[in-house]
């Protein structure tokens, strides 16, 4: 009789998981018990997400950054969803695109979108005044030109009249939103309101590519017609975004000796200049770092095609966004986010307690001095491109 071999070096840590067997799902069955037996695949990947959720996103010295890509508001997602996982203390920031905030709108408005079908004839849509975005339908006149009209009217008030970056701009947009949610007695459905009650900075890494751009464009250019540019002043300067973002990160890690998580919810745009802080702030500024603390993707976006929105956390430590010595606590998966976002956020309601709002925003001008002084300290260039710059005077 053969002798069984001897155990392997190094087996027994790859078999170290929790074994598959879970439990039956019942008529008892809670959201907890549903995702923490999902073992495998991406549904293993939705737990592992929850689970960095409540051990390391909840913790009091942990930042954390959500990005929004898609058309996730209009999809009812930010009363659902995004405004409770604010209100819960794990959103510290925010970037997402413009369309997101611009579709924000309606809901404090209170103008309506209504459920529909992907399955219609879009040439009869438009032929009757109705706006689809896949399976969801709304009134091209009702909705979207009134919010167009009563946007226009807001960001032609005199605190808009000053050259300021998004963050600012949605801190004003946030504080009216907040007074229509107020009169129109719906509850909590803006995310730019919530953001404005909670001292949560909002960004939008490219202010031009939405119907907020579009309807800040077309006012400037009536004011330019009109000789009255002296009048109307509001300018969307993107630079001043890429510092204040780039200060909140700086001041956690550097100032605080906290960590930073971040939750990316689609890709795109606001992926990038949620991640980008820690090159702006490596690379670009020179100050020594290292990269974010907690990865969390949810996309659908395939990696193998080069496009960011379906990038690993891998991928991202080698442009130093994310700690390469942390990687093992990042997650992405690829799962449609209407399905995957609820489930996390419901998660976290059900297994944490709330955390004390950092109130980010009120801190604006705190962060931007640090980020100055240690740019000034740390940047081996600087005197050389303040000599560059003195050029330029001559």
């Amino acid at each position: 009789m053969k002798k069984r071999k001897a155990q392997c070096p190094g087996k027994l840590k790859y078999l170290a998981g929790k074994r598959i067997l879970p439990e039956p799902i019942s008529a008892k069955t809670g959201i907890v018990q549903l995702i923490d037996n999902m073992d495998a695949y991406n549904g293993g990947r939705l737990r592992a997400a929850c689970h960095l959720l409540r051990d390391k996103y909840s913790q009091s010295d942990v930042t954390v950054g959500l990005s929004l890509a898609g058309a996730l508001t209009p999809a009812g997602l930010g009363p659902s969803a995004v405004i409770p996982l604010m209100n819960h203390g794990f959103v510290d920031w925010i970037t997402a695109t413009g369309a997101n905030m611009y579709h924000d709108l309606h809901f404090a408005f209170n103008l309506p979108m209504h459920r529909g079908s992907h399955l219609v004839n879009d040439v009869d849509l438009r032929d009757k005044g109705v706006t689809r975005i896949y399976d969801i339908l709304f009134d091209y006149e009702d909705v979207l030109m009134e919010t167009d009209r009563q946007l226009r009217k807001i960001i032609l008030q005199p605190e808009f009249q000053k050259e300021m970056g998004t963050r600012e701009f949605y801190y004003h947009l946030g504080k009216v939103m907040n007074e229509y949610e107020e009169k129109n007695k719906l509850g909590e459905v803006s995310i730019v309101a919530a953001a404005y009650r909670n001292g949560i900075p909002v960004f939008t890494s490219s202010p031009g590519d939405s119907t907020i751009g579009m309807n800040i464009a077309g006012l400037e250019l009536l004011a330019q017609s009109a000789g009255l540019l002296n009048k109307f002043k509001l300018k969307i300067n993107p630079s001043i975004d890429v510092n204040d973002s780039t200060a909140i990160i700086l001041n956690a890690k550097r100032y605080e000796q906290g960590k930073t998580g971040v939750i990316l919810i689609g890709g795109g745009s606001p992926k990038n200049f949620m991640l980008q802080t820690e090159p702006q702030i490596q690379e670009v500024l020179m100050i020594p770092e290292v990269g974010q603390d907690y990865d969390i993707n949810i996309t659908d976006a395939r990696p193998d095609t080069g496009g960011l929105s379906g990038a690993p956390p891998s991928e991202a430590a080698s442009w130093g966004k994310i700690d390469p010595t942390k990687l093992e606590e990042a997650v992405t998966a690829y799962l449609d986010v209407t399905v995957a976002l609820p489930l996390m956020v419901a998660y976290v309601r059900h297994t944490t307690k709330p955390k004390k709002l950092k109130r980010l925003y009120t801190r604006g001008q705190e962060l931007h001095e640090k980020l100055v002084a240690s740019y000034l300290e740390n940047n081996k260039e600087v005197e050389q491109l303040k000599r560059l710059m003195k050029k330029l005077r001559e």
